[in-house]
């Protein structure tokens, strides 16, 4: 258990219509694995969580970078990961060295899944799916903020994007990170790279940096389901998620359209 602060990972596996992610963490409320489908969303509460050189261990779960191993009541199965796909440099940038209210890490932007989940007797298979894995650490995720990522389009493209109100020497401000992955070429929009925040809402986001504008429609994204959330350090707060919510998305580079695709699956949080 974290002497002060929180910890917590989230490994999303993504099929068709079929969206299963693991939150496996410790704050100073205690470890905790929380699961959230396409269905709904459980907690379990966890004896031991340790962390070393990469692999957590949850009671009789194992997460790593090669897949995961799930023993919880009700819900059991094995996933195997495929090569992770990382971003060129933190998505903190210099913000990183910094003391933050939450500090926010993306281990991998996709890779293929092996293997199959049974929740309560029923099974599902994610093989040939696609993955997803980040990290978030600190006190307290931000008073308000959105987060959307999908990694299921028509063409090689993932993308995380992250609009946040974040408390920083008495004061606050509006901070934005989104990584863009597509045909193997990175675009990074941030705002330590001076991004500006034209629309940002729970429907149309639309940023633009230097030459590049990059707009998201959301749409479909309903209620969704309770996660517990940090604050001051402990498993306190309600944030909801969706999945399977509509995603269009636009980039241009010089007034140039590089893409405009859209999937049925992506997966977005809104808290105001």
């Amino acid at each position: 258990m974290l002497k002060k602060g929180f910890e917590g990972w989230y490994f999303k596996h993504q099929k068709e219509g079929e969206s299963l992610a693991f939150i496996p963490g410790h704050a100073e409320s205690g470890a905790f694995i929380q699961m959230i489908s396409s269905s709904g969303s459980r907690q379990f509460e966890i004896n031991n969580l340790t962390v070393q050189h990469g692999i957590i261990r949850a009671d009789k779960c194992i997460f790593s970078h090669k897949g995961m191993v799930i023993d919880l009541p009700g819900v059991a199965g094995k996933i195997e990961y495929g090569p992770l796909s990382p971003l060129d440099s933190d998505i903190m940038g210099p913000f990183r060295f910094l003391p933050m209210e939450c500090s926010h890490g993306v281990i991998s932007m996709c890779h293929t899944l092996d293997g199959s989940v049974s929740i309560e007797g029923t099974v599902t298979d994610f093989s040939g799916g696609r993955g997803y894995i980040e990290k978030d650490s600190g006190t307290s995720f931000p008073r308000s903020y959105l987060w959307l990522q999908c990694n299921d389009f028509p063409e090689d493209c993932s993308v995380m994007l992250s609009i946040a109100s974040i408390p920083f020497a008495g004061l606050s401000f509006t901070g934005c990170i989104c990584a863009l992955l597509y045909k193997g070429r990175e675009y990074r929009l941030a705002t330590y790279k001076g991004v500006k925040l034209i629309l940002q809402g729970p429907e149309h986001i639309r940023l633009s940096q230097g030459r590049l504008i990059l707009e998201a429609d959301i749409y479909n994204s309903g209620e969704g389901f309770s996660l517990r959330s940090p604050v001051e350090g402990r498993m306190s707060g309600i944030i909801r998620e969706s999945s399977n919510v509509g995603l269009s998305l636009r980039l241009w580079d010089r007034g140039v359209k590089v893409l405009d695709l859209a999937s049925p699956y992506a997966v977005f949080e809104y808290v105001v």
